[in-house]
């Protein structure tokens, strides 16, 4: 499996359209068109979120930029030993380099800020916003593809990628070991299609079972859906960043799904009046 079209869509003067990029603003405007449907179907004003895209864009941004900056891949990929020599590389975004914990750490700050300056429940409308999120992902996995990255290890599965020497990482760039036929397991696209089965997920939740929920079950079920999604993709990450025998992600994964089923547990926990009323 081999991408079809080259990373660059169109050059136009010294400016050139990355298929990367393109994917990511699909991904964005399919997500908030999700969360905008949520939200009318929640009897709330859907103009909040197009007014509130833009902000959230932004921290969405800077979270995911700064992920990649701090964080230390492996594989021999830049990470935060180069930018501290490189400071001003930080900011060159269009270079690559961003963090998805960050991208909704971000953005999950932006929404916060707009709905409590509008008077809102923050909660309510990070629900209406996780399962389009779940889909942008989903989305935007196919620009690693496209790019030649988000690979894992040799595999002798049929839909295996086969990279070129010039997109491998350490130890994958020895050709001798690992020959130009080599297949490797398409990461991204694994992430893609359980990240699409999340979104399907939330979303029918969001639509046909909103009464039975609480506000922040969406955002919470988001939030633990992909720390197991990516606990058991970054297993097959050569450019994960560690932290001891884990990857950075996956203990980030860990606190996520711990952190959230307490809360879940505890906030429908059966309250002395359902107890007494079950007798």
């Amino acid at each position: 499996m081999i991408p079809p079209v080259d990373p660059i869509l169109v050059h136009f003067g010294p400016f050139a359209v990355h298929w990367y990029g393109l994917l990511i603003v699909t991904g964005i405007m399919l997500a908030a068109t999700s969360a905008a449907h949520l939200a009318r179907n929640a009897k709330e004003d859907p103009d909040h979120i197009w007014d509130m895209l833009l902000i959230v864009i932004i921290f969405g941004v800077i979270g995911a930029r700064a992920y990649h900056v701090f964080s230390r891949p492996a594989g021999g990929l830049i990470g935060w030993d180069y930018y501290q020599q490189n400071p001003l590389q930080a900011l060159y975004i269009w270079n690559g380099g961003l963090g998805i914990y960050g991208a909704v750490l971000g953005g999950a700050l932006g929404m916060f800020i707009y709905t409590r300056w509008h008077k809102l429940a923050p909660l309510k409308w990070l629900d209406c916003a996780a399962p389009g999120v779940a889909l942008g992902q989903a989305i935007g996995r196919w620009g690693n593809y496209i790019n030649r990255e988000l690979y894992g290890p040799p595999t002798e599965l049929p839909w295996g990628l086969r990279i070129p020497a010039a997109h491998r990482i350490m130890p994958y760039n020895d050709m001798t070991q690992y020959p130009p036929e080599t297949l490797f397991h398409p990461t991204f696209l694994y992430e893609s299609l359980a990240a699409l089965t999340l979104f399907l997920i939330l979303f029918w939740l969001g639509t046909k079972q909103s009464a039975r929920l609480k506000s922040g079950d969406i955002l919470i079920g988001y939030l633990v859906g992909y720390a197991i999604i990516r606990f058991f993709t970054e297993m097959l990450r050569p450019d994960a960043w560690q932290m001891g025998s884990l990857a950075a992600a996956q203990v980030f994964s860990l606190i996520i799904i711990g952190l959230g089923a307490i809360f879940f547990a505890l906030r429908h926990r059966p309250t002395t009046r359902n107890a007494e009323a079950g007798n």
